[in-house]
């Protein structure tokens, strides 16, 4: 890993609000070298506003942001290894922005100082992109291309992604997911993705960030974090039973009949050595990190949050 990678970005006490609402709530938030982060939360959960923040495309109320010990805002040496590649929405941009897709790639390559212009023309003839296509005329899947162009041939150290998949099919998706892998393990970059569509990339993100109504709830690496937590099925009283053993309240619960199904942090191993000690004829298995966000961060009874942040 060479000097420009070896640099970690750290935010500290970041506090962000638009008008009485408070968005993000004394954030403290470390993102190492060479790693890929999965950034995750629910509509509204303040992602976006944080990615803006950790980049100085937005301001802070309070708190810190420091990219190798040196502050990023108004810090042209530490944006230059930055880059944030944005969900770009056809609507905003229909009869506002009448640039061609090779016209935006070329204010790019000024713009990022370790821009790879040959590794952007091998991404462009993959994708298909008509370079001399204007930006408001492509469709939502050639949108996401563009992003995923710009942010890998930025080759920028610290590489941020705002839903990079959003408008391409699952071949397309799979596809990119190769090619973050391939260009980590030959460069050494730092990828942050946050996305909606969490499953598939959950085998990719080697670390997740979750994001709850402005604080994170959990850092961690994602194997560890997926291994806390398993499913219970079974009677309601045989589940009930091995609750109390294991001491352990049910983040989710539902009942159909006298069955019953709970979501527990506890381990699928630790879950059924308790239910074979106490006899208990259950079913136990492993959750995946979707079910695991939607068991932290469901608010059963809760309406969706309007995206907004």
């Amino acid at each position: 890993m060479n000097e420009q990678t070896a640099k970690s970005l750290v935010a500290k006490g970041v506090c962000k609000a638009y008008g009485k609402k408070q968005v993000l709530h004394n954030l403290d938030l470390t993102l190492e070298p060479g790693r890929i982060y999965g950034l995750i939360g629910r509509n509204g959960a303040g992602k976006t506003t944080l990615l803006g923040i950790l980049t100085a495309q937005n301001t802070l109320d309070a708190g810190t942001v420091a990219y190798g010990g040196a502050p990023v805002w108004e810090n042209p040496a530490a944006l230059a290894d930055i880059c944030f590649s944005r969900e770009l929405s056809p609507n905003l941009l229909m009869g506002q922005n009448t640039l061609k897709v090779r016209d935006y790639l070329r204010a790019a390559r000024v713009y990022y100082p370790h821009w790879d212009e040959e590794y952007a023309k091998r991404l462009i003839a993959e994708f298909g992109l008509e370079t001399k296509t204007k930006i408001y005329k492509l469709s939502k899947g050639m949108l996401s291309m563009v992003t995923i162009v710009l942010a890998l041939a930025s080759r920028a150290p610290l590489t941020i992604l705002d839903e990079p998949v959003a408008g391409l099919d699952v071949v397309a998706r799979e596809r990119f997911y190769q090619l973050l892998l391939e260009d980590q393990m030959a460069t050494g970059r730092s990828f942050v993705v946050s996305t909606h569509i969490i499953e598939e990339a959950a085998a990719v993100f080697e670390e997740v960030v979750l994001l709850d109504e402005g604080h994170i709830i959990e850092k961690c690496p994602t194997d560890e974090l997926v291994s806390q937590f398993c499913c219970v099925c079974g009677h309601e009283q045989a589940v009930s039973a091995l609750c109390a053993a294991l001491g352990a309240d049910p983040l989710e619960a539902q009942a159909l009949g006298r069955q019953k199904a709970v979501t527990l942090r506890v381990s699928a191993e630790r879950a059924g050595q308790a239910a074979a000690e106490q006899g208990l004829d259950l079913d136990i298995s492993a959750l995946n990190l979707q079910k695991v966000f939607v068991a932290l961060c469901g608010h059963e009874h809760a309406m969706p949050a309007q995206k907004g942040a």
